[in-house]
């Protein structure tokens, strides 16, 4: 009686733990789907029931904790390892062995394992698929900010460790500077004390005791070395620990002078640098390492330290690696913070800044200039206008500009794709390199204007170099095709949109062929609206031609496609009204600011820019300056700017490529709102 009820017992047990496992076994099978439905949404990856050589690791990823080293050391148990991705703040990871066979075994292994991640001291459960492939992009490296560098090793670890021995964080407050304890940091001011609530220094109120002598030193030394210009007056000392960070912002203008360096002590960190377009760059600081900041990087691009306890940085230059963090999936890992002491030295700004980036300027926010330019009348002028509203223009809004221009204009397609194979061709003018890719038949190269623009067509692995339209560094009579896409209509005189054509002109061989496109003063022709007046609802259309511009590259057949904010903006800041014609304005005639999708009434205009990142207030002039990207008006502004345009009338361009003896014109024609022009070389 009594073995009967034992082996009853023993069946209601069996009976549990059967039961336990079919539960454990389908929430794993409910967590593996889940993590196919991520990977589809997340990446485009479908999933496969067969096994495979690659993995998905689900709950091992660098978004939640797991670093690099621990997961190589979890999956190398079961085979050999050939690749393993692990995406910036993801949660999943892709393994891929030497056969499929470790692969199954590595499935059997850990699908449904928990495992513990050595530096957060958490438990995960991972959950694993098989994929066909592991997918992996060529990271492509990026640029440092204009204007900013990094210096390793500046210091000794022995200077290093007197720095910090200077700054008393413990006993009383030094009535000698000014030491507060914000929510992201502990931080002391010495020269003088930054205020937090305007963001300004008093600048008639320097702090008793000026600068720590240690810092006098180190700064001589910076002096000596060339990597200042003007000793700083102003010392922040900032104190972060592990979880702690800086909200990203721009340092006021009006409050320091352009030089602004900062000293990393105790630790390396990873500083985010943002350009207003959106483009972000991640730059390493190493530990004893100076960060120079001038120019645009001081100016324009806010810079900023995100609170949390691990950087994503390379692997294999781990806490060493100066420059910016490459997003190469297979070599990112995590790197533990610990305490950083940043030393930030400014020197006090004595006069209003003057800056060329009154869009971010607290200086030159109210007093930008209330009359727009005129009509250029001799070289020097044309230069200048073009200068300040198309070159500069372009490189700020670069980013946003070519994030508008992906797909390729099927005309210009259909003339790059007409090409006899092995045809050398230059897109003069090339902006993003939309039309370089086209044709794999051709041997395209592209120049512009814009060092921004070509340094995205590098990012794309295109040929392209800087340059000026009117000035091609290419041997004469080298090209078998050329085209100028949205570029010409920038020049400012009929003698330099001449001048582009003959440049154009040089390059061809005989019997070589141009392809120009210039917008159109016609917005409707033949009863039909343009693309670009369809378009008034403010809805974005990324169809349009990519400009390119020699003496500004680029231009575009939809000027503001990437604002959604079609306030009225065509005043004209003088009291006279253009008209439009074929004559050149008068001696005292100001350029008239157009209205996104309306139809021209001038052919000399200003056609604006509005960058994304915010919106104009209803009712606000559109000279209207932008804020810091940090601060809260920058939420409700947008900067706002001013591109130089020539609209070209019906004949005109075809006049002036007919003016030129060394060419004809075999075909001109109008497109969406662009006359366009195909000119053969004699």
């Amino acid at each position: 009686m009594a073995a009967s009820s034992q082996i009853t017992s023993m069946e209601v047990k069996t009976s549990e733990n059967h039961l336990k496992v079919y539960k454990m076994k389908k929430k794993v099978l409910r967590k593996q789907v889940r993590a196919q439905h991520t990977l589809m949404r997340h990446e485009g990856i479908e999933c496969v029931s067969h096994g495979t050589q690659s993995l998905v690791i689900a709950n091992a990823g660098l978004g939640n904790g797991m670093s690099r080293h621990q997961l190589l050391k979890i999956v190398e148990e079961y085979g050999l390892v050939e690749t393993l991705l692990m995406p910036p703040n993801k949660p999943y990871s892709f393994v891929k062995y030497g056969t499929t066979e470790a692969a199954k075994k590595a499935f059997d292994a850990l699908n449904g394992k928990e495992v513990t991640l050595e530096d957060f001291g958490q438990n995960i459960v991972l959950y694993i698929n098989f994929v066909e492939k592991v997918f992996c992009k060529n990271a492509v490296p990026t640029s440092l900010p204009p204007g900013l560098m990094v210096i390793e090793n500046i210091i000794s670890p022995e200077e290093e460790k007197r720095l910090l021995e200077s700054i008393d964080w413990v006993g009383d407050e030094d009535t000698q500077n000014a030491q507060q304890t914000l929510r992201h940091r502990r931080v002391k001011h010495f020269g003088y004390e930054f205020c937090y609530d305007n963001n300004n220094v008093d600048k008639d109120k320097p702090l008793p005791g000026g600068l720590p002598e240690i810092c006098n030193l180190f700064l001589e030394k910076c002096l000596k070395q060339g990597y200042i210009k003007h000793k700083p007056d102003q010392l922040t000392v900032n104190q972060y620990e592990p979880g702690q960070g800086i909200p990203p912002h721009i340092d006021t203008h009006s409050a320091f002078e352009d030089e602004i360096i900062s000293l990393s002590l105790g630790a390396e960190i990873v500083m985010d640098f943002k350009h207003p377009d959106g483009h972000t760059v991640a730059i390493m600081l190493p530990r004893c390492s100076l960060l120079v900041m001038a120019g645009e990087s001081r100016y324009l691009w806010t810079h900023g330290i995100t609170p949390r306890k691990y950087d994503v940085i390379q692997a294999s230059e781990l806490g060493r690696k100066v420059g910016t963090i490459t997003a190469d999936v297979r070599d990112l890992t995590l790197n533990r913070r610990e305490t950083r002491t940043s030393f930030t030295f400014r020197k006090v700004r004595r006069s209003p800044c003057n800056c060329i980036y009154p869009s971010v300027c607290d200086s030159q926010k109210g007093h930008q200039r209330q009359l727009q330019p005129s009509f250029p009348h001799n070289e020097m002028e044309a230069s200048k206008l073009e200068q300040e509203y198309v070159h500069q223009v372009y490189e700020e809004i670069a980013r946003h500009f070519s994030s508008t221009r992906h797909s390729p204009w099927p005309q210009i397609v259909e003339f790059l794709k007409s090409l006899p194979k092995g045809s050398i061709v230059a897109d003069v003018g090339c902006g993003n390199g939309k039309y370089l890719g086209i044709n794999e038949d051709l041997y395209m190269v592209g120049c512009d204007r814009s060092k921004n623009l070509v340094d995205i067509c590098g990012e794309k692995n295109l040929e392209a170099f800087v340059c000026d339209a009117l000035s091609v560094p290419i041997r004469s009579g080298s090209c078998d095709a050329c085209i100028s896409i949205a570029v010409i209509h920038h020049f400012s005189t009929a003698e330099r949109r001449l001048a582009s054509i003959r440049e154009l002109a040089r390059l061809l061989r005989p019997g070589g062929t141009a392809l120009i496109y210039v917008w159109a003063m016609e917005q409707e022709y033949k009863n039909q609206k343009s693309k670009y007046l369809k378009e008034k609802n403010g809805s974005r259309d990324k169809e349009e031609i990519s400009a390119a511009a020699a003496q500004r590259p680029l231009s575009d057949q939809m000027p503001d496609s990437g604002s959604q904010d079609l306030a009225r903006s065509d005043q004209l800041l003088n009291d006279g009204k253009d008209e439009g014609s074929n004559a050149e304005p008068g001696t005292n005639s100001r350029l008239p600011v157009h209205t996104n999708r309306t139809s021209f009434h001038s052919q000399d205009l200003l056609v604006p820019w509005h960058l994304k990142g915010g919106t104009k207030k209803k009712g606000e002039s559109v000279n209207t300056a932008s804020f810091p990207a940090a601060s809260k008006e920058s939420q409700e502004l947008s900067p706002v700017f001013h591109r130089y345009y020539h609209v070209f009338c019906e004949g005109e361009l075809e006049a002036a490529c007919r003016s030129l003896d060394c060419v004809r014109v075999q075909k001109s024609y109008y497109d969406q709102g662009n006359w366009c022009v195909v000119l053969e070389k004699l």
